[in-house]
Parts: C-alpha cells; structure tokens; sequence
C-alpha cells in the first residue's frame, strides 16, 4: 500500500471523517465551544501556504489538550464576529479576560463576542513595537552619520586629503557603532557580552534619546 492510499484510507475510513460533525466548514473555520474558559487569547498566526487565521485559545489549558477554541480562515473582523457568536451567549459572557494585539480590530472583536472580558494587551506586542522604535531610531542616526560622513569624504578629496573617520575608545567609527549596536538593543543589559556593554555605554553617551527608549 502506497502512501497516497494509506493516508486516504485513514481519511475515509478509520478517522471518521465522513461523521465529522465540522466538516462541512471546516475549511473557513472550527469550533469548539466546550473547550470556552475564563481567561483566553486571540491571536493571527499563518498556518499554510502563508494565509492568515484568526485562532482563539484557552490559557487555562497551557497548550495541552482542549486549548483550542476557534480557528478561522482569514483576519477580517465582521467574519470573526460573525464565527464566534455563533457560540452561546452565555458562555461567551463567562469569560472573564482576554489577552490580544494592540490592533483595533482585535479589541472589537472582543468587545462584541466578549462584552464581560477585560481585554489585556500582549506584552509581546508590546515589546516588540518597542524594540522597532529603538531600532528605527538607530537606523535614522545611522543614515545621518552616513551622510555626513560622505560629505566629509566629498570635502577631504577636494582638499586632496585622505579622508579617515574618528574611532571611538573601543575602535567603531560612529558608522560602525550604530551598525554593531542593533543585536545588543534586542538583548536585556545582563544578556550583553563585555564588548557590548562597552558599545551600549558608548552608544548611549552618544546618543542619549536612543538610551531613553530603550529602557
């Protein structure tokens, strides 16, 4: 028996498939509303192909069996809506919190499927739009320096001189030190390498507003 008919086997036969009381919208979404608790979260991750999908969960349930309690095809929020309060009102209203993005379509969609819920931010989400403004703060520095430092070069050449930029205690040009300094400001201070508590003390007596972000 090849592969091909083995899975087709157990597809039709011994899963049960066919009885599948979710099969006939299994593909636009699934639910479980046994499975409802009081603290969940709500999230868009790409589960094939790169398509997006909606998936509720219960973290009460820490990832183990019966965690999930959505997954819908697609971030739009009247489709959400329109999936989740197919489920019980009261038990939706059970739900005492949830945890999400910072999106607004997050927050509507637990709003109207979960009136009772406090809605809790990811810190992750957090986190992370905190790390891209630290980073793009760099980056605008770095392009400055770039460009001052190419005017610099234009003027020294037309002097007939060799341009050389001034290197910091550590040895980085100010180029370089914005350049090498992007993995350390993903990392905590206590996760920095002595080389980069250097670079993160140089970095920052440089350019303060960057320091002011990051912590």
């Amino acid at each position: 028996m090849d592969g091909k008919q083995l899975q087709s086997q157990y597809k039709d036969h011994l899963s049960d498939f066919q009885n599948w009381d979710q099969r006939a919208h299994a593909q636009e979404y699934i639910l479980y509303p046994k499975n409802m608790g009081y603290h969940l979260c709500i999230d868009e991750t790409a589960l094939s192909k790169g398509d997006l999908y909606t998936i509720l969960i219960n973290r009460d349930k820490r990832g183990r069996k019966g965690s999930i309690i959505a997954v819908i095809q697609g971030t739009k929020t009247d489709d959400i809506i329109a999936v989740l309060t197919k489920m019980p009102q009261e038990l939706r209203n059970q739900v005492k919190e949830i945890t999400l993005d910072m999106a607004g379509s997050m927050q509507k969609i637990a709003k109207t499927c979960f009136p009772r819920a406090m809605q809790v931010i990811d810190r992750f989400h957090v986190q992370k739009l905190v790390y891209e403004a630290v980073q793009e703060l760099r980056i605008t520095y770095r392009w400055q320096v770039i460009k001052e430092e190419n005017k610099a070069m234009k003027a020294a050449k037309e002097k007939g001189e060799v341009y050389k930029a001034e290197e910091l205690e550590n040895g980085d040009t100010l180029r370089q030190l914005l350049a090498r300094s992007r993995y350390l400001l993903f990392k905590s201070p206590d996760k920095w390498t002595k080389s980069q508590k250097i670079r993160a003390e140089l970095l920052f007596k440089q350019f303060e507003d960057i320091k002011h972000v990051y912590y």
